[in-house]
């Protein structure tokens, strides 16, 4: 089977619109103009998302958004025709769009919506009614395996290997931002290995360092959070990518990529150059008259490697000098019968 290296960029927007379409619209140019493969939102059914008094509780985390949790969190969610518009729009831009279900109603709301590439977050790893639903739906899924036990992970790729659902996992560490001697890149080949599956890395690191070791290491995707502005008011601003470092970051993937090659060995263009250039052929060490047979003490080898190479000696030794051939210059099939 022939080794890629090929790797699906996800630019993941998330929450970092802030509400606003502006924003959503100039966050998937942002990622058109990386030349990621994918961008990514969030829905949550805000109703559901948590008890009411953690709800209604008092928060002052973001004022521009709201005073209480379920505040905050409404003021972020698109809704249906807006999605539509959303997933429009990345799709006349060729990018695919993906967004995260958190919840049974999500996964409907967005179905309406016409989505059919979803992410499970980490945190819903163990929510097996929620697997168990989409994964009936046999929709092309990501899941982050974050804060997770293996035997967790074991349950949850069960879930969608059963039915048969096309199932890509994401080696996660929930820590918002990851220190670099918890990002644990091997992880991700670990779960490659035990599941055989499609492996990447969801990054949540201050820059992305981590995020090129595991590329380099044969991730077959990666997402990582954006933003138009760190700066900003918002949940994840403060560890996303600004729109110059995900630029970067892409380019430094696909360079990655290139340097990774496919594992096949062959001769290339440029190396034929040099191979011309430096590689010894059979060349005359003694004047040979017309007539003569040759013998492997006529022969030495020298550059360049434009005539005939030692492992194709045997094609030209004992065999008759059809011409008068001087003393160091290169032999030629032709010159011989």
């Amino acid at each position: 089977m022939k080794k890629t290296n090929k790797c699906y960029l996800i630019a993941e927007a998330g929450l970092n619109h802030n509400g606003s379409m502006t924003f959503a619209k100039k966050l998937i140019d942002v990622a058109y103009i990386a030349g990621v493969d994918a961008v990514k939102f969030q829905k949550r059914t805000v109703d559901i998302l948590a008890v009411n008094t953690t709800l209604d509780a008092k928060d002052d985390r973001f004022p521009e958004f709201g005073s209480t949790y379920r505040e905050i969190r409404e003021f972020l969610e698109f809704d249906l025709e807006q999605y539509r518009e959303l997933k429009a729009y990345s799709e006349e831009k060729g990018l695919d769009f993906i967004v995260t279900a958190f919840d049974i109603e999500a996964v409907d709301f967005l179905t309406q919506a016409g989505v059919d590439k979803f992410k499970l977050a980490s945190h819903s790893l163990t929510n097996y009614g929620l697997l168990e639903y989409l994964s009936a739906k046999n929709k092309d899924t990501i899941l982050s395996t974050g804060m997770s036990e293996l035997e967790e992970i074991d349950r949850a790729v069960e879930i969608f290997t059963s039915r048969k659902a096309p199932l890509s996992l994401m080696h996660c560490v929930s820590a918002y931002p990851t220190p670099l001697d918890e990002c644990n890149i091997e992880m991700m080949n670990t779960l490659s290995q035990r599941y055989n599956l499609p492996t990447g890395y969801s990054g949540h690191e201050l820059g992305y360092l981590p995020t090129l070791v595991a590329v380099s290491k044969g991730a077959k995707l990666i997402e990582r959070h954006y933003t138009l502005d760190k700066s900003m008011v918002g949940f994840d601003h403060k560890i996303s990518l600004e729109p110059d470092e995900l630029i970067l970051m892409v380019k430094d993937i696909k360079n990655i990529m290139k340097i990774s090659g496919n594992g096949e060995k062959h001769v290339s263009d440029t190396e034929w150059i040099t191979r011309k250039k430096y590689h010894v052929s059979m060349v005359s060490s003694v004047n040979i008259a017309k007539g003569a047979v040759l013998t492997e003490e006529m022969v030495s080898y020298r550059n360049p490697g434009t005539g005939i190479p030692s492992k194709d000696a045997h094609k030209i030794i004992g065999k008759v000098s059809v011409q008068d051939i001087e003393r160091d210059e290169l032999l030629t099939i032709e010159m011989f019968m």
